[in-house]
């Protein structure tokens, strides 16, 4: 599929998904947040990239201090986002519709960045990855949580099935991640799986430029 033509049905599909995505998406996939983020390993000073930050259910897991900088594609996303920035009092955070697959933000300039159910919504997450690795300093913590492509052949071949629709609903089912990380340059320091039926991976990388 025409990647312009992709990008065009993700931000179709989370402009719909906006009013109905916290009451959908936050308790299934609530652990796998909560994770993601200690793996962060925040420190206080640290200026963090979330990719993908969608309406911000992520924000209460931060420190009241951090230094976050939250990027979305769609803008209906990022107005719950406020309002959730707003409520929780965080002056720190700041927000911006921009496309991942071309930050416009200086290399190394984040200390860690992280990404909870974006990469397999993205129409390019070789470039997406590429970019937040550009970001962050060397030695800088990676974090991504995500649905891959099963190891398991039944289920892999269902994921493969499955593909163009879930596509036309905004995510890829089956992404693989070994390939993804090897076209990055980036290697998986924790893999862990989390959530219902352990069907999500949590995926800690160093940054190591």
């Amino acid at each position: 599929m025409d990647v312009v033509l992709e990008k065009r049905q993700v931000q179709r599909a989370y402009e719909l998904y906006a009013p109905i995505y916290d009451f959908i998406f936050d308790w299934i996939f609530a652990p796998g947040r909560a994770a993601a983020v200690r793996q962060l390993d925040l420190k206080p000073n640290d200026v963090t990239l979330e990719v993908g930050i969608g309406t911000g259910l992520n924000l209460p897991l931060y420190p009241p201090t951090c230094r976050l900088i939250g990027i979305d594609l769609s803008q209906e996303m990022l107005d719950k986002a406020v309002e959730r920035v707003q409520t929780l009092a965080m002056p720190n955070v700041t927000l911006k519709v921009m496309d991942a697959t071309a930050l416009d933000f200086a290399e190394n300039e984040f200390d860690k960045a992280l990404a909870t159910y974006t990469i397999s919504a993205v129409p390019d997450p070789v470039a997406v990855l590429r970019e937040m690795r550009r970001v962050v300093k060397p030695g800088g913590n990676i974090v991504v949580l995500n649905h891959f492509r099963s190891h398991r052949r039944v289920v892999g071949r269902l994921e493969d099935l499955v593909s163009p629709v879930c596509t036309r609903l905004g995510w890829k089912s089956n992404l693989p991640l070994e390939p993804l990380l090897e076209q990055v340059g980036l290697s998986a320091e924790i893999s862990t799986k989390v959530n219902l039926f352990n069907g999500w991976s949590l995926i800690k990388c160093v940054n190591r430029k």
